[in-house]
């Protein structure tokens, strides 16, 4: 059959590949699994359920969920294939964003996951006119559950009315809207059609390398970022085991159980795992801690020209029977391929990991270009230090200033009830990212930078801060680092240190931390000092206009529930800079 809606990935499975499991949740310590054709008949009783509850085509349904799970997956498909749109909406937002969104996209029926999200969405309920009923997935004392569509379409006897409905739904009708978690201002509604993610899934899998079966997958970032969600639809058409992680917590755990083939990361969760491995290593000593750290340099210096030719081949094979096949274990032992997206990859975090035998393959792709706009494969090309070639649904170029410009079916139709801010995103059909970059001879395309983030300082010296900050994260001693100096006449930089690692060094250094406060750490003179032995190291590779000059260290971890990073970890700079000004003002006006 030909997928054209994103209901046809999961009928397409059961046709040509039905597996046994197609996807698993945990409930109190145990797998669930459905089958494809358990998952099937469960789709088709939700959208007989929602058409008895009174569901019509294009109305709005919100999930939220704080953790994956197969109810959030088969919600989705079942509202879809009866032509409703469902505005997937991220759990760690504020009541006040979830009451702007609900009223922006007018939605009528919520399934939120927990508690803590029905009380939540409960405090605003009264200030969301359209809102008629919120259901929970998790049993919630005074909450609808869930349970009752599934009750509600029990009885077959409407699913021609189903059949009817899925009929009348057209590629180019909306499926979903998404409201961009974004860094200022009121989140953005990106309109995705079913032809939009549907081209943009089929033209990624063309990307995917053999993978073995049984082909287990863990599924953690949230799939109510599109980035998670395309790689959901990819799971069902390639025949993929969909095997949905606990918590961000539980990961090692169930890496563990489900032993992954494949999993996908935003960057900032691959630096925590190498951050993790590094901190085994420092517990070692004498000879096993001389050839953990031989073999992570022997990794720093991968390269796909020079794996194959002597000796630096022989190196490698050693290091990965000694030291890297270990690392493989802690991720399951079957660990193939590591999808990175979502920000820059620091290229050495790359190198190590793709010569430790676990490939991470880095795209490019934002929500209004259905999540992808290139990536690397050996299926393709494959460099390190770039995000791929543009799949083969859109074209790309580089404009005149340096910013990435997308053109094709993946393109967005549009901001929702916003047309003034489409036609400033999207003008003669090409969609202008916001990112800078370039494309290499061989057309792989590489990130620079964020255009919006691009600053000057008084002396008219541009100062590109990803960049800046992707190099000072490559020191065990900083966690998280915020570049700063728009119209100052030098670049500075907030920076959160390592805390845990902070501790581990300094107990090597006979000095007891245990009992300090995060604040009395970043205050300590010993940790100024030795963060700006690193800064310095650091700053050897940029010119002398770019170099920091003055930093501050922060007493707090910077987080996604207090305000600092978005929901995909990336940093939220008005914020953080205004949660700060203390010290700026410390920096520039002493």
């Amino acid at each position: 059959m030909e997928v054209t809606r994103l209901f046809d990935f999961l009928e397409y499975q059961l046709q040509n590949e039905p597996l046994d499991v197609a996807m698993a949740t945990k409930y109190d310590g145990k797998w669930k699994t459905w089958s494809t054709q358990e998952l099937y008949d469960l789709v088709q009783q939700i959208s007989r359920g929602l058409l008895r509850l009174g569901v019509q085509k294009n109305d709005k349904i919100a999930l939220i969920a704080h953790q994956n799970r197969t109810e959030w997956s088969a919600m989705d498909l079942g509202l879809l294939q009866i032509g409703a749109q469902d505005i997937p909406v991220y759990p760690t937002i504020s009541a006040d964003d979830f009451e702007y969104i609900f009223n922006h996209a007018e939605v009528k029926y919520a399934f939120v996951g927990d508690a803590e999200l029905y009380e939540k969405l409960s405090s605003v309920r009264d200030k969301i006119p359209t809102l008629k009923e919120i259901f929970t997935f998790d049993r919630v004392e005074g909450a609808r559950n869930w349970q009752e569509i599934l009750d509600l379409g029990a009885d077959m006897s409407n699913q021609d009315e189903v059949e009817k409905a899925k009929a009348g739904v057209k590629p180019e009708d909306l499926a979903t809207i998404i409201y961009t978690s974004g860094t200022t201002g009121k989140p953005k509604g990106v309109m995705l059609s079913h032809d939009n993610v549907v081209k943009t899934v089929l033209s990624s899998y063309r990307r995917v390398p053999p993978i073995p079966k049984p082909r287990n997958i863990l599924s953690f970032l949230p799939s109510c970022h599109i980035f998670e969600r395309v790689l959901i639809y990819l799971y069902l058409y390639g025949g993929f085991r969909i095997y949905f992680a606990e918590s961000i917590d539980k990961i090692g755990d169930n890496i563990r159980e489900v032993h992954p083939k494949l999993f996908t990361a935003v960057p900032r969760l691959i630096e925590k795992v190498y951050d993790k491995i590094v901190a085994k290593g420092m517990e070692l000593s004498g000879i096993k801690k001389a050839l953990f750290f031989w073999a992570v340099r022997v990794g720093e210096q991968f390269d796909f020209d020079k794996q194959n030719k002597f000796p630096y081949s022989l190196k490698l094979k050693l290091a990965r029977k000694l030291i890297f096949s270990k690392w493989r274990e802690a991720l399951g032992g079957e660990i193939m391929y590591i999808i990175s997206g979502s920000a820059p990859l620091q290229p050495r975090l790359q190198r190590v990991f793709i010569a430790a035998g676990i490939n991470i393959l880095e795209g490019y792709g934002m929500t209004e270009s259905s999540g992808v706009i290139s990536v690397n494969s050996p299926n393709a090309k494959w460099k390190i230090g770039t995000v791929g070639l543009p799949i083969d649904v859109n074209q790309v170029k580089i404009a005149d200033d340096g910013e990435i410009l997308a053109k094709g079916d993946n393109v967005m139709m549009g901001y929702y009830k916003d047309p003034e801010k489409t036609a400033e995103t999207i003008k003669d059909g090409w969609l202008h990212t916001g990112d800078i970059g370039e494309l290499d001879p061989d057309g792989m395309l590489r990130i620079t930078d964020r255009k919006k983030e691009m600053f000057k300082t008084s002396g008219g010296k541009y100062i590109a801060p990803a960049v800046i900050e992707n190099a000072m994260k490559q020191s065990p001693f900083i966690e998280q680092i915020m570049v700063i100096g728009e119209g100052q006449k030098m670049p500075a930089a907030f920076i959160q240190p390592a805390f845990d690692f902070v501790r581990e060094w300094a107990k090597r250094h006979d000095m007891n931390f245990d009992d300090l406060s995060l604040e009395e750490i970043a205050a300590h003179p010993k940790v100024i000092e030795r963060i700006g032995e690193e800064v310095t190291k650091y700053n050897k590779q940029f010119g002398k206009w770019e170099q920091i000059k003055k930093f501050e260290l922060t007493g707090e971890i910077w987080s996604i529930d207090d305000g600092h990073l978005t929901p995909t970890l990336k940093l939220k700079r008005r914020n953080i800079k205004k949660r700060y000004q203390h010290l700026f003002d410390k920096i520039y006006n002493e």
